[in-house]
């Protein structure tokens, strides 16, 4: 027994060995045959293969024939409307730089195909409505003391048919049948008495001041956009206001205006308040808000001195800051205004103010009678009125600053235009006690040397060359005593006119801010110099 289970278990043992882990033999012996291959697996293999060889040989046919990708051709198009001009949130699948790549025609046939639908939808697209003077509403604040005499300030700008505004007085005035023809309706303002009032310095009358936008929005106007606040001895160049106001949207919060000249007022009152002489506007919605809390907000700051620090108080309360625009013009100085205008800021000519404190702008007339003549080339290019161009004469050592449509001066030597852009101190301080450094802004003295004293002239005329289609204006020279001079250069004292030509620029303020240049022309008159004021040309500089 014992032997017979010992053959058998050696058997089995044997058997075992033959065999690897998986069970199958390692030895084929005369019993054992080879396992033959699943078909499924071999079908399997085949439809994977050629599944393969056909999406392959699908997409590269794709990418070679693509011409109306829908969706690449969507997200284009998407950028394109809202990126008119080419610029884009995001980059361009790579696929489609590949494309390009690739097969330029392609690609540039449907780019042209693109931008002819998005020319066609953007014509479809209805036009922003701009702002224009009848959207905005003028609100004016006057003195019936003063009133006969600044009323005429107010005749040189406002156009009834055209304008729309109201004039707030503290009392009734008498007005003759020019005055209702040439000027905008008379009210008198709200009684004020039951506000307090506890500045010692100041008078109450600001407090009826600073409603006048509100009372002026109760009045219920259609079609308002715009709030313009101004006094009575302001002046406005109203084409450059609308100009400014387009920049912004009239449906939002906005709070427009300027400083002061003078450091000290800025810093007794605040540099972040606009100041009203010069004019602010507001925007309807702001307006608005103001209306509903401004009687509540003036009752909690009784000690302020004027009308314009109540109305910042209010925005501060509503948080909305000022938005400075340089070229309202509070004008806190004395004297003559030449200096500040012969260097007007790169910027708009939209106010002047305290025309009854300084000096009239051009000499040997009356301030109404300067004003007016201020407007002749306002009415052809308002655009470039007051902008400053700085040039030079390299053959006679002369430095020329035209200031279009007010003056033109000539020095004796070559002034850098950093030096020539700074006011010429012709001014005093609002505080007279204050000296140069009591400014908002950099300043430079008339002259350090006598030879060095400008050559004044003053425009006297303007016309437009409907042939050249360009305005010509001529500045006559003042004649006031120079100083002997040793210098051995060219005197300008030979000279009585100097004649400007430039073409008006509507479009000027649409560009980025940058001052016109200027050349010296031949000029076949003796004792006239010609200079041509136009756009920079690519390259031109004012170099010295």
């Amino acid at each position: 027994m014992k032997d017979a289970k010992k053959d058998s278990e050696k058997v089995v043992w044997d058997q075992i060995q033959m065999r690897n882990p998986s069970g199958n033999p390692l030895v084929p012996g005369p019993s054992t045959r080879p396992i033959p291959i699943p078909k499924l697996i071999l079908w399997l293999l085949l439809f994977v293969s050629v599944t393969y060889v056909i999406y392959t040989l699908k997409l590269l046919t794709t990418s070679a024939q693509q011409t109306c990708d829908d969706t690449p051709f969507t997200s284009s198009l998407h950028r394109s409307l809202l990126h008119p001009n080419g610029t884009s949130l995001t980059s361009p699948p790579l696929i489609l730089k590949q494309t390009a790549e690739t097969t330029p025609t392609h690609h540039l046939h449907r780019d042209v195909r693109e931008k002819q639908v998005v020319v066609q939808m953007q014509q479809a697209l209805p036009k922003p409505n701009l702002t224009e003077i009848h959207d905005v509403v003028f609100g004016i604040a006057a003195s019936s003391k003063l009133w006969q005499q600044r009323k005429e300030y107010i005749k040189i700008w406002y156009k009834p048919n055209q304008m729309r505004g109201v004039v707030w007085l503290d009392d009734r005035v008498k007005c003759s049948p020019e005055d209702k023809q040439t000027l905008p309706p008379v009210r008198v303002s709200s009684d004020t008495s039951n506000f307090a009032y506890t500045n010692r310095q100041g008078h109450r009358s600001a407090i009826r001041i600073s409603r006048i936008v509100s009372e002026t929005l109760r009045m219920k106007m259609d079609n308002v956009r715009w709030f313009v606040m101004g006094d009575d001895d302001t002046v406005f160049i109203t084409d450059n206001l609308v100009r400014i106001l387009r920049k912004y949207d009239h449906t939002q919060y906005y709070y427009i205006g300027s400083l002061s000249e003078s450091h000290i007022q800025n810093i007794f009152f605040s540099y972040g308040m606009a100041y009203g002489g010069g004019g602010f506007a507001i925007s309807y919605p702001l307006a608005k808000a103001l209306a509903k809390m401004q009687d509540r907000c003036i009752q909690r700051y009784p000690g302020l001195y004027g009308s314009d620090d109540r109305m910042q108080a209010c925005m501060a309360e509503l948080g909305v800051p000022l938005t400075k625009e340089l070229g309202f013009h509070q004008y806190d100085v004395y004297g003559n205004l030449f200096g500040l205008l012969a260097a007007h800021p790169v910027t708009p000519l939209v106010s002047l103010h305290h025309l009854d404190v300084v000096e009239p702008i051009f000499p040997n007339v009356t301030r109404v009678q300067a004003l007016q003549r201020l407007m002749l080339p306002s009415k052809l290019d308002s655009t470039g009125i007051m902008q400053q161009s700085i040039c030079y004469d390299k053959t006679r050592s002369w430095t020329i600053s035209v200031s279009w449509g007010f003056g033109v001066q000539i020095f004796r030597g070559i002034f850098s235009p950093r030096e020539m852009e700074m006011p010429s101190r012709t001014f005093l301080n609002w505080y007279r006690r204050a000296d140069y450094t009591a400014y908002a802004f950099n300043t430079r003295p008339v002259s350090r040397n006598p030879c060095q004293k400008p050559f004044v002239f003053y425009m006297s005329k303007v016309r437009m060359d409907s042939e050249l289609n360009t305005t010509v204006s001529e500045y006559e020279r003042r004649l006031v005593p120079h100083p002997p001079c040793r210098w051995k250069m060219a005197d300008p004292d030979e000279l009585e006119m100097v004649i400007v030509n430039k073409k008006a620029d509507p479009h000027l303020w649409d560009r980025s801010p940058r001052r016109n240049c200027c050349r010296v022309m031949e000029s076949k008159e003796p004792g006239t110099l010609v200079v041509n004021v136009g756009v920079c040309k690519d390259g031109e500089i004012s170099d010295i």
